[in-house]
């Protein structure tokens, strides 16, 4: 893929993540109406696509539970704010192994295995617009124990029933291999045009947040991708300028990053404002919603 300057750009927001955010940042959402509310200040704000995950609301872990999304998008599309809806399928993949020296059983505290019914089964029930699709296993996170699992038969398996529920997937893809078995998809005919990437920088153990491993990921990229990319933590911001001179979108919010500015705490609101301003100054045009809906063929929500 030819690497080109975008001169029109949309905005992610990943308003709370999966992560033990929460006792590090009292903006970070947990329950249903918090994070609605996180996602529709992210519209207001200027972003045309709100990534959501959910959160137990008494205990702050991720949950995967589908009633928890239902209260999540009735709140959202109540508010009458339009925003693309990107519900996470990351959820049912977890593995904790129980130690190097008895790996086996997984811990059961942290382990969370499921099916590739069970892991879509909110997205069956209230069909988002977008969900994603983690493109690969990798140790995730530094340290400790813990594998995000995702083997090519559950992933093409959740491939398939995603484009048969009409749902565009956004395809997650955190290191090259990743990306080697996203064009196998494409290949296999398992996703429809265009394919939707976002290409996941400075995540241990995967892919690193500098330009050349950035500009080695778009080469490989179909040529007709509509793709985004962002980094964690101090370089998310940073990124917004990045991923647009490489030709792609961007993303922001505390699923990534808690903070607007050395010791300043940000909200998602406040992430999604800094990344307009700084593409504005880049001259370049933020996208809507609805033109978003166009730019990826998505399917009009009810």
């Amino acid at each position: 893929m030819g690497v080109s300057m975008a001169s029109e750009v949309f905005i992610t927001c990943a308003v709370t993540g999966a992560g033990d955010t929460i006792g590090r940042s009292p903006h970070v959402p947990v329950t249903p109406d918090k994070i609605a509310d996180a996602a529709i200040e992210a519209a207001q704000a200027g972003a045309a696509i709100a990534h959501i995950h959910v959160r137990d609301p008494e205990t702050g872990k991720s949950a995967r539970d589908p009633a928890l999304y239902r209260d999540v998008m009735e709140r959202v599309r109540a508010s009458g704010v339009d925003v693309v809806i990107n519900l996470t399928a990351g959820m049912g993949g977890d593995l904790v192994l129980g130690g190097t020296e008895s790996p086996l059983p997984p811990d059961p505290d942290g382990t969370d295995m499921a099916s590739a019914t069970e892991r879509l089964a909110h997205v069956a029930e209230l069909r988002p617009e977008i969900c994603t699709l983690d493109c690969g296993t990798m140790n995730f996170a530094a340290g400790g124990d813990y594998v995000m699992t995702n083997t090519p038969a559950m992933l093409k398996d959740m491939a398939r029933q995603v484009r048969a529920l009409g749902v565009r997937p956004e395809l997650e893809v955190f290191d090259t291999g990743h990306l080697v078995f996203v064009n196998e998809m494409i290949a296999e005919g398992l996703i429809d045009a265009p394919p939707m990437i976002q290409l996941c920088m400075g995540i241990p153990y995967g892919a690193p947040d500098d330009p050349g491993t950035l500009q080695a990921l778009v080469g490989r990229l179909p040529a007709d991708a509509v793709w985004s990319a962002f980094s964690i933590g101090r370089r998310q911001l940073p990124y917004v300028a990045m991923a647009p001179l490489f030709g792609g979108n961007v993303r922001v919010g505390l699923e990534d990053n808690l903070f607007l500015a050395k010791g300043e705490l940000a909200t998602n609101g406040a992430l999604v404002e800094r990344a307009r301003t700084i593409l504005e100054a880049m001259n370049i045009r933020v996208l809507g919603p609805a033109e978003v809906r166009h730019l990826l063929n998505l399917k009009t929500p009810d």
